[in-house]
């Protein structure tokens, strides 16, 4: 390709972003030259980047401030409702076809959720949250994917670790597990877990040893609850990823737990992630649930908050 061409897209692309006209702010007149597009737009110094055919970091548009749409009407409205959901709304097209930069969007989003589900949560991240690890039936990643039962299942060598290593009939047993977002774990583990730990201390609550799980689903917590002899077992997990978030997590507890019991048993915390429910705010929010699970001896359906 041409350089004048390469040019031409990316100055077509930034033109697109138009990320200075927020929704419900004043139209604004263009700046003059690529240079001063790029500083208005808060991405200053990536000029010389953008020379070279390189782009600023789409995936830090807040998309519910992002307009692409050319004169539009009751423009004031429709910003209030758009703020209020992160969707994909209100982003314009050129002919039938969507913008470039939506497109570039939503390649971006689609590649951040392979990588939270196809990827593996480091090592050294669970060593330093002083989690030991221990690992499901399933073997491998592609196991995982493909048997979810071998995912509600501990190892044999699973168990015996557990037994070793964790206090014996805690009120609360807490766990993280990787679930189908890597990237969850990484994101919210480290303000969420000592959240969680900070506001059962407050409640003189007695908490077991945490660990993590490798290639866990949800269904394990219930053979974790009997094994351990749990009053209460709480998973923090990370959920299948959309295109909106790849970091979202969720946390199930459940009031002794038992295998094979209904999943109407199981009380839900979800939408962890910066964009949702902050993880110090879900921790505290979950160490009041746990109390009050405990107080009335029942969870799921069964619990009236």
């Amino acid at each position: 390709m041409a350089e004048k061409d390469l040019r031409a897209i990316i100055e077509q692309v930034l033109m697109e972003m138009n990320l200075a006209d927020n929704l419900g702010s004043a139209p604004k007149a263009e700046p003059a030259s690529t240079e001063e597009k790029c500083a208005d737009e808060g991405f200053q110094g990536v000029t010389s980047k953008v020379e070279e055919g390189e782009l600023p970091d789409i995936t830090q548009i807040d998309i519910r401030k992002q307009y692409l749409v050319e004169n539009p009407e009751h423009r004031d409205e429709y910003a209030e409702l758009k703020m209020a959901a992160p969707c994909r709304l209100g982003i314009g097209k050129a002919g039938a076809r969507y913008k470039t930069l939506p497109q570039l969007e939503f390649r971006a989003a689609h590649s951040a959720a392979q990588d939270a589900v196809f990827n593996d949560v480091d090592h050294e991240f669970v060593e330093k949250m002083g989690l030991f690890t221990v690992q499901t039936q399933c073997d491998s990643k592609d196991t995982y994917l493909t048997r979810p039962d071998l995912g509600r299942k501990l190892s044999d060598e699973a168990v015996e670790t557990i037994k070793a290593k964790c206090k014996k009939n805690p009120t609360v047993q807490i766990y993280v597990a990787d679930g189908l977002s890597s990237a969850s774990v990484a994101a919210n583990i480290g303000d969420l877990l000592p959240a969680i730990m900070q506001g059962l201390k407050s409640y003189n609550i007695d908490v077991g040893t945490p660990f993590f799980v490798k290639y866990g689903r949800v269904g394990v917590m219930d053979q974790i609850s009997e094994v351990l002899g749990a009053t209460v077992t709480c998973t923090l997990i990370g959920e299948r990823p959309g295109l909106i978030t790849a970091e979202s997590m969720s946390a199930y507890i459940a009031y002794k737990a038992t295998v094979g019991m209904p999943e109407a048993r199981r009380t839900v915390v979800s939408n962890i992630h910066r964009a949702g429910t902050i993880p110090a705010e879900a921790g505290a929010h979950i160490a009041e649930i746990i109390k009050i699970m405990l107080d009335k001896k029942a969870s799921g359906t069964d619990l009236k908050l």
